[in-house]
């Protein structure tokens, strides 16, 4: 064996901190800072069964910001909103159904 090669009796599972479980069920928003004191937060992960231009429109008047809806092929749909709205948007979801311990928030 080479010094560069990996035994191959040893797995990914095997690797310390590799975690096999996968987090679909989770919704993560994050927020992203862009230039000075301007920043976006971000939402994926609410599923492909929920009619995302009237959720936006919701968000963006209850929450008095401009949105975007972000399609991606590897996360699915992302929602995009204008400051940070990490807070307001927790309380929304759950006031409207997700289950608290399914979101995940992420930021700084």
């Amino acid at each position: 064996m080479s010094e560069g090669e990996v035994p191959s009796e040893t797995t990914t599972n095997d690797v310390v901190g590799a975690d096999t479980t996968t987090e679909t069920n989770k919704v993560h928003i994050r927020v992203q800072q862009r230039n000075g004191k301007k920043c976006i937060t971000t939402v994926q992960g609410l599923g492909e069964e929920i009619d995302y231009h009237k959720l936006l429109k919701s968000l963006s008047k209850s929450f008095g910001c401009n949105g975007k809806i972000v399609p991606d092929a590897k996360l699915g749909t992302i929602l995009q909103l204008q400051g940070d709205q990490r807070i307001n948007l927790g309380k929304f979801l759950v006031d409207n159904g997700v289950n608290a311990e399914e979101i995940e928030t992420h930021g700084f």
